[in-house]
């Protein structure tokens, strides 16, 4: 299948990729992930091995699509969930310590 990433048309194969993988020890992952075989890659780990270009030259929303397409599972990091704000009378409120509403 031909995937883009970075700019650059790949021909690869789920096969491809896991031949590629094979014997490649997974680094710590931090975020978004790829499994592969029973083991599971950082994208970027993937994308610089399969590619062999910088991991500053591509996303990791590039690779987890290719990765995607070709059938792996991939988990995207969560986003991290916004503080939640408080209006300046909530804020006024709990420093009276009034308990929170709704």
């Amino acid at each position: 299948m031909r995937c883009v990433i970075a700019r650059f048309p790949f021909d690869l194969s789920k096969s491809g990729v896991e031949d590629t993988m094979d014997g490649v020890r997974p680094q710590r992952v931090d975020g978004a992930s790829v499994t592969i075989g029973h083991r599971r890659y950082p994208v970027m780990q993937v994308g610089e091995v399969i590619t062999r270009q910088d991991r500053r030259d591509f996303s990791a929303r590039e690779v987890v699509r290719a990765m995607t397409l070709l059938g792996f599972a991939c988990r995207v990091a969560p986003e991290a969930m916004p503080a939640r704000t408080l209006t300046p009378l909530q804020a006024a409120s709990a420093l009276l310590g009034a308990r929170p509403t709704g």
